[in-house]
């Protein structure tokens, strides 16, 4: 077995629809350029209200990956 080392970088997502939208566009834009994403922590989750609604959540995500060799 290997050493593995890892990093963890903070990302926020947004979506006008829901939270899972918005943690499904962070994981998305992270893998464009990241490889090895291997788990997320859900940090903080908030939103914006326009006219007693909804209107846009935000979610701010921990995700890890492995460190190439």
């Amino acid at each position: 077995m290997s050493n593995h080392v890892y990093k963890i970088i903070e990302v926020v997502g947004s979506s006008p629809t829901s939270i899972e939208d918005a943690i499904q566009s962070a994981i998305a834009r992270a893998s464009e350029t990241l490889d090895g994403l291997g788990w997320f922590e859900v940090k903080e989750t908030r939103g914006h209200i326009t006219d007693g609604k909804v209107a846009h959540y935000q979610v701010t995500l921990r995700i890890g990956f492995t460190l190439q060799d």
